[in-house]
């Protein structure tokens, strides 16, 4: 249990070894019935989480949450105090301070009350029913393991959120892209993803799971620190027969940037470092042997790691031409499934 008397998912299968957190608390009493939903924010700094909260307590919802901030903060900047002047009901477990996006979500999902639970950064505001669409999906079909709510951006409300509007795909490289977005273009919402699909990734900024998949799956791999992580855990739940959709009936908005800020050296070294270990994890050694010699190749051509993922795009395109079958329990079927084409 933690330190409000609730009780942890101290069974979690971990992708890594961790440290548990520091501290847990809540400054409410255990409630009598456990909430549907568990949203959980990592929060690195700033009142932008009360800004989150306050569209999260404000919006029409029937479905019964709790809300559990990661408290990932290097210094004390006040901002978890006085979102909990506000709502004394949230429930805050300490991580000890910049330990990664992966860290804190793995602590509010140990804790997480929910049968779902939905990792949401702190710099997105939530719309009317947004949970409740999510359930209902979930409800539905026990093989969906994830979704993602569709993602606008807030700077522009009809533009998509440029980090995925409704989740992603893979092309037949291992490369993740998003939908909603070409390289740098990013698209209108003209309705063009209002019908929910497949997708192959959520985005970790929104992602809604079923915990009774991700304890089969175990949590997100805390070696990734950040970037990559939720696309990982996404993989795992595909090989384990989940699927994972879009629920454009629910809607969300993203800042975007708040916490982290442009596109730096440490963010590209992340993004490509855990690419090849996200490969490595859950690719097939033959797909491996195929794939490899390619991206290690565009590595050491290009001193821009930027024009890397843009080239292979576009081979994806051509290589997209040809289909192949979707088998459930191969991992090469279930990767061409999702990639461009599909």
């Amino acid at each position: 249990m933690d330190s409000s008397g609730r009780r942890s998912r101290s069974s979690f299968p971990r992708s890594t070894l961790a440290e548990p957190a520091i501290g847990c608390s809540s400054m409410a009493d255990t409630a009598s019935t456990s909430p549907v939903v568990s949203v959980i924010i990592p929060h690195y700094l700033g009142d932008i989480l009360s800004d989150c909260l306050k569209t999260i307590y404000a919006a029409e919802e029937p479905t019964s949450f709790e809300v559990i901030v990661a408290d990932d903060q290097p210094q004390n900047d006040g901002s978890i105090e006085r979102a909990l002047e506000n709502w004394p009901d949230l429930r805050i477990v300490k991580t000890g301070g910049k330990r990664g996006l992966a860290y804190g979500c793995n602590r509010g999902l140990e804790i997480a009350e929910g049968r779902y639970a939905i990792l949401l950064n702190n710099d997105v505001e939530v719309t009317d029913g947004w949970l409740t669409a999510l359930v209902s999906a979930l409800d539905a079909d026990e093989t969906i393991g994830a979704a993602q709510p569709k993602v606008r951006a807030m700077r522009d409300k009809a533009q998509f959120d440029s980090e995925g509007a409704v989740g992603g795909l893979m092309d037949v490289y291992a490369y993740p892209f998003c939908l909603g977005r070409v390289f740098d273009t990013v698209e209108m919402d003209e309705g063009q993803y209002d019908e929910g699909r497949d997708i192959f990734w959520a985005l970790g900024g929104a992602m809604f799971v079923r915990m009774s998949a991700i304890e089969r799956t175990g949590l997100m791999d805390e070696a990734f620190y950040m970037h990559m992580e939720e696309i990982d855990l996404c993989w795992r739940l595909h090989l384990a027969g989940y699927r994972i959709v879009s629920v454009p009936e629910s809607l969300v908005y993203h800042w975007g940037g708040f916490s982290l800020k442009a596109e730096t050296f440490q963010r590209l070294y992340l993004k490509h470092r855990n690419s090849f270990i996200m490969m490595l994890k859950n690719w097939s050694t033959g797909s491996l042997i195929r794939t490899v010699p390619m991206r290690v190749w565009a590595l050491q051509r290009w001193s821009n790691l930027v024009a890397v993922g843009q080239t292979l795009h576009v081979v994806t395109y051509t290589g997209s031409l040809i289909r192949r079958p979707r088998q459930r329990g191969d991992k090469l079927a279930i990767l061409h499934s999702h990639t461009l084409g599909e």
